[in-house]
């Protein structure tokens, strides 16, 4: 058993929001670090008490280049003042979808590598949400403790309390129908998947929908939206089948560039995720719900607090 007084709980910058949730969960408080920037650009960071045999959380989404550098920081800052263990929670991995280099390129895989710079900062334990690809938590030599946290029961809650009925779920392409037919499962409700293809970095055709979704109300489901062509390309592809309605499901809200006006002016109704992405917030458009309970429970179950 760990004391929660052994307990210290930061964040990277813009996990901060997230952080205090996650704190209030867990009955403690949440420590915000200390930063400054100079004017030739390096960054300060000053944890704001004695981490010194103390066990550290620490909260660190890495969508941006900024952010992915400060976890490192702070991994990095935790083994140098001695922490007895440090414990990462990944609430979005940044380029988690390039985990694979495509034949016969150059390219580089930055899911894999930028997932072993954190690995080789040596936590202890590395927890990340609702992976576009596992191969990620293979990115270490075996000295790392890592877990894959599903969303899928906070997603059934989200979906029982939304008030819809009569719904059939859909998965946007063949690759995440094993998690679709999960969740469909847990909800007592049928599923289908769409016929999609990829022929450029951000573009897809969607082909066709199965007529399951005829006269029901149909939700998307996927573990991101990026830009939100291919959610949309369905979304008409399931109207076109006959469905009455279309929502869309997404843990990670990327909605990059202009998707939130793109969606607006769509056939989905209602786009349901999570808080994993910085910024992301219920408005017209979204309906969002948060992972901190979830991330609680995990962090409650590993330190044995």
């Amino acid at each position: 058993m760990t004391k929660k007084d052994d307990v210290i709980l930061v964040a990277n910058q813009a996990s901060t929001d997230l952080g205090y949730k996650l704190a209030e969960r867990l009955w403690m408080p949440f420590s915000t670090m200390e930063r400054k920037k100079f004017a030739d650009g390096e960054c300060l960071h000053v944890f704001p008490q004695s981490i010194d045999g103390k066990h550290l959380i620490i909260l660190g989404v890495t969508h941006d280049d900024s952010s992915h550098q400060e976890l490192i920081d702070l991994i990095s800052g935790a083994r140098y003042w001695n922490a007895a263990s440090v414990n990462v929670i990944i609430p979005f991995l940044g380029y988690s979808t390039m985990e694979r280099a495509k034949h016969n390129t150059l390219e580089i895989p930055k899911g894999i590598t930028r997932t072993r710079q954190i690995f080789r900062a040596r936590p202890n334990y590395v927890a990340f949400v609702d992976l576009h690809s596992e191969a990620v938590l293979h990115a270490h030599a075996g000295e790392v403790r890592t877990k894959h946290v599903w969303t899928d029961d906070l997603v059934v809650d989200k979906i029982k309390k939304s008030g819809l009925t009569d719904y059939v779920l859909v998965s946007p392409d063949y690759g995440f129908s094993k998690r679709v037919a999960r969740l469909a499962r847990l909800l007592d409700c049928p599923h289908t998947a769409a016929d999609k293809d990829r022929y450029d970095t951000d573009k897809t055709i969607v082909s066709q929908v199965s007529s399951v979704v005829r006269g029901k109300t149909a939700i998307i489901c996927d573990d991101m939206i990026r830009t939100g062509g291919s959610i949309l390309q369905t979304a008409e592809r399931c109207l076109q089948a006959g469905a009455r309605e279309v929502f869309a499901h997404a843990t990670h809200l990327v909605m990059a560039g202009d998707a939130m006006e793109k969606f607006r002016q769509g056939p989905i109704s209602k786009i349901i995720g999570s808080d994993t992405y910085p910024g992301r917030s219920t408005n017209d458009l979204l309906d969002v719900y948060s992972v901190a309970p979830l991330l609680a429970d995990v962090i409650e179950k590993h330190l044995q607090i």
